[in-house]
């Protein structure tokens, strides 16, 4: 059997007992993100399993998107990553 060489962990183990690898993970190319591929990445940059800015670079997001899917699944839970939920979720900033 023959493994390919990744940097950093091969799988991780979530919190809740399952295990995460590289195969869980969105395609590189991916076009139409549903809110349960950012939640895959977002677990997969939380738990080590990839670096944010591989994350950055493979799906070619960028870092301020990033950080609004970590900030909704932080805040909300990941239904807020839902498209029908943005206007529910996201607050206007005050300045």
């Amino acid at each position: 059997m023959y493994l390919k060489k990744v940097d950093g962990p091969r799988s991780v183990t979530l919190a809740d007992g399952t295990i995460m690898s590289h195969a869980d993970l969105p395609p590189a190319d991916t076009r139409r993100w549903v809110a349960s591929r950012k939640a895959a990445v977002v677990r997969g940059v939380g738990y080590g399993l990839i670096t944010q800015s591989e994350a950055l670079d493979r799906y070619r997001i960028s870092e301020e998107e990033f950080f609004e899917w970590v900030r909704a699944v932080t805040e909300h839970g990941e239904t807020a990553l839902k498209a029908t939920m943005l206007q529910k979720y996201r607050q206007p900033k005050e300045e």
